[in-house]
């Protein structure tokens, strides 16, 4: 008689799970942070670091998108009203939450880039660049409230879990 049964595997699979809600809740705390600033200080911070917080949260959507075999409604580099970035920031962030309920972390996505190559990445690995790719681009917005004279958010990922 077996009493309980250990299953490795989808141990593995909900640690993974978590640990990647873990980083969407990180990425979304400090989008939703950086919304505050920038418009705290709309009149102080530069076009270029409002172009990448644009670019992050576009980026955010297309990959979202492109797990789920949706089209994208965003380009890469477009550009929206700065009132709407936090409700953008906000989709973006249920939608991963929403993918990772829903979804094999090792299923293979097929999809095109902006410049039509296709490409076949598993779905963890798209995911880990969604975090990956925002936490670079709100480094060089650090730089850019830096060099401004701003004070820049402190978004270590370690600073925020203690």
């Amino acid at each position: 008689m077996i009493l309980f049964k250990f299953d490795i595997k989808n141990s593995n699979l909900h640690q993974m799970k978590s640990f990647f809600q873990s980083l969407f809740e990180y990425n979304h705390h400090f989008n939703q942070k950086l919304y505050d600033q920038f418009n705290e200080h709309q009149y102080k911070t530069s076009k270029k670091s409002i172009n990448l917080f644009n670019h992050i949260l576009n980026a955010h959507h297309i990959w979202n998108n492109r797990i789920e075999h949706k089209i994208t409604t965003f380009g890469t580099w477009d550009l929206h009203k700065l009132h709407d970035l936090k409700d953008m920031d906000q989709a973006n962030y249920e939608q991963s939450l929403h993918i990772l309920g829903k979804s094999n972390l090792d299923e293979m996505i097929r999809y095109s880039n902006s410049q039509g190559e296709a490409f076949v990445n598993p779905a963890r690995d798209i995911l880990f660049h969604v975090i990956n790719h925002s936490t670079y681009h709100r480094g060089q917005i650090a730089v850019a409230f830096r060099q401004l004279g701003l004070e820049p958010l402190v978004t270590d990922y370690i600073f925020y879990k203690r």
